[in-house]
């Protein structure tokens, strides 16, 4: 059965790993739109833009990825208003539109929780965000349930690969340059490698059969900052000794950071989805890539 594959946010850093991916997947469409092919704070632009993709799909079935996102955390708590467009709205005018046509998968994050918990997050667990970008994120995940059709919301946490700027790519960088650096080290979540985060997305839009509405995807297991900048340092041959750690105190930023991201992927296994790779064993693999 042949696919047509719609890949929002294409340019961004999960976005062009997800185009790797389909381009493995010989007589599927894939049609890629990044931020200047499809203006997310435009109604009229992203309704025409589905439903012309859609008259176009000569496949068996349609799925959209939506991984474009207003990202800048920080500057998002004076600019919330266009966050919540581009994250909130945004989301149900794909929804909307794929009702009853396509399948929708969906990515969200962590910050929908307020980051107080001491166990990892199930998927029915209470959304409290705390920031702006939280609240605008939490809002796009009720815009897609609210127009119901085949959609999925996929939540993930401290994305990085090699692509875009990012947390592994800069301690990378300062692991080859043999250069000193202080980590948070009461922050706590599941880094997730941006390869394996794409091909779960994948595996969800190609599910034959309903898929839940909400699941939670990232690497196993959970460390600190502090503790993923060793590790960097570490595979890179470089001395971990350099990484210093520190509070998140001692570097106040404008959005608050949740010092709980760990969420609990039980759903995701229990759908018959495959299971994420531990995510020291994932790093090592993505490290090679940054070379």
């Amino acid at each position: 059965m042949s696919t047509a594959w719609l890949v929002t946010g294409a340019r961004g850093q999960v976005g062009r790993d997800l185009l790797e991916v389909l381009a493995g997947r010989p007589g599927d469409e894939v049609t890629a739109l990044g931020r200047a092919e499809l203006d997310l704070t435009d109604e009229t632009a992203v309704r025409s833009a589905v439903r012309a993709w859609l008259d176009g799909v000569r496949a068996d079935r349609a799925v959209l990825l939506n991984t474009a996102a207003y990202t800048a955390v920080d500057a998002a708590e004076t600019d919330e208003d266009t966050a919540t467009v581009v994250n909130g709205h945004a989301p149900g005018w794909l929804a909307q539109e794929l009702a009853g046509r396509a399948r929708l998968v969906h990515v969200s994050t962590d910050y929908v929780f307020d980051g107080t918990a001491t166990a990892p997050y199930p998927v029915d667990a209470p959304v409290a965000p705390r920031s702006a970008y939280g609240r605008s994120k939490a809002a796009g995940e009720r815009a897609v349930a609210a127009a119901g059709g085949d959609a999925t919301v996929v939540r993930t946490a401290w994305v990085y690969g090699r692509h875009g700027a990012n947390f592994v790519r800069t301690m990378a960088g300062r692991a080859a340059a043999g250069a000193p650096v202080s980590v948070v080290d009461d922050q706590v979540g599941s880094p997730t490698w941006s390869a394996g985060l794409a091909a779960g997305l994948v595996t969800v839009g190609e599910r034959a059969g309903p898929v839940p509405p909400l699941l939670h995807l990232t690497d196993a297991g959970a460390v600190s900052w502090f503790g993923l900048a060793r590790a960097v340092y570490e595979e890179l041959g470089a001395d971990a000794g350099l990484v210093s750690p520190t509070s998140t105190a001692a570097f106040p930023r404008p959005a608050p950071r949740p010092p709980w991201s760990v969420l609990d992927g039980s759903a995701w296994l229990a759908a018959g989805l495959p299971a994420p790779r531990p995510w020291r064993e994932a790093l090592a693999l993505a490290v090679r890539t940054l070379r």
